[in-house]
């Protein structure tokens, strides 16, 4: 049992979300992938660490980086990858592409969630291999999660299938492809969901 000066030291889950400055379900979110740190009271009612809550803030000012806000009516892409040539790649190649896309890049599944919580990417691209919270525990923690709902999810990884299945697996309706990555197959996911949103935005103004 926790004394009145531990308890001191936590806050409730949506004040946690006023300090961070997001959605109580990103908090959630945050709270269900370890991000933050969190006890349970005997109602069942969380309460998180201030104390990582500040460390959370601190990083949310040493990556300020991590995203560049762009006009709304673009495509949010997130690339999940921990090879730093490669991401550079990534860019490299969507850039040229020439299409209404804004790219988002991550190193690990933490810096993932932190994105996703803050963005709403309409189409996550991730490895499976990366440091901390990797692609396995990521993509099966979103599945369960509300930010799923409206966000694609396509896995291109190093991994085959028998070493993907060892390790439990990645869930149905995700699309696995091999490396190296399939540029051409990622263009047109890209253009089917733009066609889509326009589809959408035009179905609204009628």
């Amino acid at each position: 049992m926790k004394t009145s000066r531990q308890v001191s030291n936590y806050c409730t889950t949506r004040k946690a979300a006023e300090l961070l400055d997001v959605s109580l379900r990103t908090a959630q979110l945050w709270v269900e992938s370890g991000l933050l740190e969190a006890w349970k009271t005997r109602g069942g009612h969380r309460r998180i660490s201030i104390t990582s809550v500040e460390k959370l803030l601190a990083d949310k000012r040493d990556r300020s980086d991590l995203t560049v806000k762009e006009p709304s009516d673009r495509l949010k892409l997130l690339v999940a990858e921990d090879d730093s040539v490669l991401l550079k790649l990534y860019k490299l190649r969507i850039a040229h592409w020439g299409l209404p896309i804004e790219v988002m890049t991550a190193t690990n599944g933490f810096d993932v969630l932190i994105l996703i919580g803050r963005e709403s990417p309409d189409l996550m691209v991730t490895d499976l291999n990366m440091p901390g919270l990797d692609g396995f525990k990521m993509v099966r923690l979103l599945e369960s999660s509300p930010f799923r709902e409206g966000m694609e999810i396509v896995v291109v990884t190093g991994l085959d299938e028998p070493e993907i299945a060892e390790r439990g697996g990645i869930p149905d309706g995700i699309r696995i492809f091999p490396k190296p990555v399939p540029f051409s197959e990622l263009r047109s996911i890209c253009e089917n969901l733009l066609a889509r949103r326009e589809k959408l935005l035009r179905m609204a103004a009628e």
